[in-house]
């Protein structure tokens, strides 16, 4: 079977649990005329971290445990451009001792079907020491709201 044949199919907007609106920019266009692909990591940052911080567990100046990205992927299926609107559709796939692999699939507009999907993989650490600490009771919480 072909590498292509045996990709996994690219997901729909109810394959995620949250879904937030993104605004893109001029800037954030690339000579080719579409989002360049730091964008879309951008863009996955922000929606990890505005949950977490709407969510009530990350405090950018003082939480005692913070997420450090120790992996990302992401795939693309169609480009995405400027003035586009942008839904960033958020998950948990996995939830480890002290890591959490969250999937983002980004949708232009209205459209069902992903633009692009990606993951982070985040390690959670104390900040002080950066060590890895086990996941806290209050983030397991708030990460099982968008378990897939």
């Amino acid at each position: 079977m072909s590498d292509a044949a045996s990709r996994k199919p690219f997901g729909r907007r109810g394959d995620y649990r949250l879904l937030l609106p993104i605004t893109t920019r001029w800037m954030d266009n690339d000579l080719y005329g579409h989002l360049n692909n730091v964008v879309y990591y951008s863009f996955f940052d922000t929606v990890v971290n505005r949950f977490l911080i709407e969510g009530g567990f990350l405090d950018l100046e003082t939480s005692p445990v913070i997420g450090l990205v120790v992996e990302t992927g992401c795939r693309y299926a169609k480009p995405l451009a400027f003035p586009d609107t942008v839904t960033a559709g958020l998950r948990v796939a996995h939830m480890g001792k002290s890591s959490v692999r969250y999937e983002v699939g980004l949708f232009r507009g209205a459209e069902d079907d992903a633009a692009a999907e990606g993951h982070f993989i985040h390690v959670y650490v104390e900040r002080a020491s950066r060590r890895p600490t086990p996941l806290p009771d209050a983030l397991r919480a708030l990460l099982a709201t968008i378990a897939a």
